[in-house]
Formats: C-alpha cells, structure tokens, sequence
C-alpha cells in the first residue's frame, strides 16, 4: 500500500537522475527496499515524504557510484555564449524538460540534480559523488550549456511547428 501511496512521486524524484524509465524504475524498487526494510528509523514526528525524498535520492547518488564505471566519457563540446530564449520554459512541457534532464551525462546530471533541484552545495556534492568540488562547479556549468542548448532546439522546433 505504501509503495502505490507514493510511486508517482517517487518516480518523479528517481526520473530526473536516470537515464531511462526502466533506469529509474529500477531505483525506484532499490529505494523502497531501503524503505521498507529501514522503517523502524523514520521519526513519526517528521514529514514521510522528505524522509523518502532523501532515500530516493541517495538511492540514486547509490545507482550513479555503481554504475560510474560504465559512464565515463570525455566531453570536450564547450559551447560559449548559448542563450536560453526566454520563452523556452512557457512553451515546454515538463516531460520534454525531464527528458533534456535525462540526456545529459550521468555526472553532469547527478551534480545538476543535487545543486539546482535538491539545494546541496558543491562541497556536500563532491564528497556524495567522491568527486572534488572543482569537478561539481564545471560539472554543472556543463550541464547547464547542454540543457540550454537541448531547450532550444526544442523550442526552435516547436516554434517552426506552430508557425
């Protein structure tokens, strides 16, 4: 009854760092192990969702570190003065901006996903990923060249669509 109670919105969570759907799925089940089996440790007097929110999220900080070894790539596509149109985010839908989300490499997404999203710093980032704290700044300006330039394109196309 709890994992139908809050699938959706762990999914939601689970979504923004995979790369797939069957990718998150499979963090999804991860976390709610780790819920079930640990529900002696959640404080009654606390929010249950903030507590699945962060076993969500370091089941995916989990998934990443087990599966770092198959993500490493070099990415020297730099891309300088990329604006965003100010129109972008009115005229997309949030399934085309979690899948802008999910194309982005597994470490620029997972440092996008816990500095924009979940509020770490690059301090507490670095020491989640076992990164160093140089590695999440250019990790994340790199991720947010790329999802601009991701945007755009599509909001280029859905522009030429309507127009």
């Amino acid at each position: 009854m709890l994992y139908k109670q809050f699938y959706g919105f762990a999914m939601g969570i689970c979504l923004r760092y995979a790369r797939s759907r069957e990718e998150a799925t499979d963090i999804v089940n991860d976390g709610f192990f780790k819920i079930l089996t640990n529900l002696e440790k959640y404080s009654t007097g606390l929010s249950f969702k903030g507590w699945l929110r962060t076993i969500m999220v370091n089941a995916s900080i989990d998934h990443y570190r087990r599966n770092e070894k198959h993500y490493h790539q070099v990415d020297i596509s730099y891309m300088k003065n990329e604006r965003l149109l100010p129109e972008v985010f009115s005229n997309l839908g949030e399934e085309v901006i979690i899948n802008a989300i999910q194309e982005l490499p597994p470490s620029y997404r997972s440092v996008f996903n816990l500095f924009v999203i979940e509020g770490f710093k690059h301090s507490e980032i670095a020491q989640k990923l076992n990164i160093n704290e140089g590695t999440s700044k250019s990790n994340l300006n790199m991720a947010r060249i790329k999802l601009k330039k991701y945007l755009n394109m599509e909001a280029n196309e859905k522009s030429e669509q309507n127009g």
